[in-house]
């Protein structure tokens, strides 16, 4: 307890992590907002369902649940990690941040309307706020926790860890017809691209991030 005591004090006594960490938390919220008008012109601009190879061979499973309270309980866990390790803040969200605007851009550019069947899920506040309907490509149930797994990949359980939980995310999604399955393949794909994009702008941030 005192040496996390002391590790924090240091780094909040530290101009600069402080203005590491407040560009970090003002790119994660520009990236929210970018994010949000993003998703409403995909859902507007939606046009035709096409088939897919898995969707059309599988039937709809009841999957809302894990759907929408799994991602909480995930980044709720990230929380918790990021404030016993306050080093791994400014890079983790910077990363998030940039995977955010990244994926706007995405489903900015392709609007590819729901498939037929997919679930449809009862009225919930948080889902209305974070899920639009036609933010299809690509997902990021699946890409942020791979994302998650490539930041953390120093740490063996952690990289474990958020491997299963972005395979399950992207399994979750196909049972519930919520996303095609290029979404949720193409998805492993881009995050790696996007990691190392951080890597490059973000060097100082990864290098506090892997001190002890």
């Amino acid at each position: 307890m005192n040496n996390w005591l002391h590790k924090t004090r240091s780094h909040f006594t530290d101009k600069a992590f402080l203005f590491s960490l407040g560009a970090a938390f003002l790119l994660l919220v520009i990236s929210f907002v970018v994010n949000f008008y993003a998703g409403i012109y995909a859902t507007e601009n939606a046009s035709n369902s096409v088939t897919d190879v898995i969707l059309s061979n599988i039937r709809v499973y009841n999957v809302d649940t894990l759907f929408i309270y799994g991602p909480i309980y995930f980044w709720i866990f990230i929380t918790m990690m990021l404030l016993i390790e306050p080093q791994w803040t400014p890079f983790t969200l910077k990363s998030i941040a940039l995977f955010t605007i990244i994926r706007a851009i995405f489903i900015s550019m392709t609007h590819i309307g729901p498939f037929p069947t997919q679930l449809i899920m009862e009225p919930n506040a948080i889902l209305e706020k974070f899920a639009f309907g036609g933010d299809l490509f690509f997902s990021g149930h699946t890409g942020l926790p791979f994302l998650m797994a490539l930041v953390f990949w120093e740490h063996k359980y952690l990289r474990y860890l958020f491997i299963l939980v972005s395979v399950t995310f992207g399994v979750i999604v196909l049972l519930g017809h919520l996303h095609y399955s290029i979404d949720v393949f193409s998805a492993f794909f881009i995050t790696y691209t996007i990691f190392h994009i951080a890597l490059y702008l973000f060097k100082k941030d990864r290098v506090l991030f892997l001190q002890q």
